[in-house]
């Protein structure tokens, strides 16, 4: 289990490496583009275009990274009082619930990615086909669903690995503020 989620967090920070690279395009197309358009009239055809591209694959290819992180959002203030059994149950549950969903999204864009590809579908401006960008926002999303995997299974080792006997656990950031508070 550690190399198979060894091998997740690594691909998940490969993932993440070429979304900042995508982002550093971004700001560099945007602002070379607005320089030439400034200075000598003469903007870069289809930026418009490949910030869009560029934009949805450093989104896709960032989800694992963020997940591996913990840095969607969570409501977890009622879950945190519950027993950490209940707590490891319900974390399953959310875990499986999200594998489900990301897994059918990532099914679907394929697909959608591969009818793109057969229609042969370009963007207007460019005329750069737009189904290897959809791919790589699949592929970004199937590296989030390897990430809820792994919570997935971990999850159910902590449900299954407690005693009988389930203390709440202590709201940490609860904790944190009280001391941060009680410091100043």
């Amino acid at each position: 289990m550690k190399k198979f989620t060894g091998l997740v967090t690594g691909l998940s920070r490969v993932l993440n490496n070429i979304a900042g690279f995508c982002m550093v395009i971004v700001m560099m197309l945007v602002v070379t583009n607005i320089v030439l358009r400034v200075l000598f009239n003469r903007p870069i055809l289809g930026t418009y275009e490949y910030v869009v591209f560029l934009t949805a694959v450093m989104i896709g290819l960032t989800l694992a990274y963020c997940a591996i992180q913990n840095g969607h959002l969570a409501v977890d203030f009622v879950v945190d009082r519950l027993p950490l059994k209940v707590q490891a149950v319900i974390d399953t549950l959310m875990n499986i619930t999200a594998l489900f969903f990301w897994g059918a999204c990532v099914w679907q864009i394929g697909k959608y990615a591969r009818s793109m590809a057969v229609s042969g579908v370009v963007s207007p401006t460019t005329q750069t086909p737009l189904s290897p960008f959809i791919y790589l926002v699949a592929f970004g999303i199937l590296a989030l669903s390897l990430v809820l995997l792994v919570k997935t299974i971990e999850s159910v080792q902590k449900a299954f690995s407690f005693s009988s006997i389930s203390i709440p656990a202590p709201n940490v950031r609860a904790v944190e503020s009280i001391q941060k508070a009680a410091s100043q």
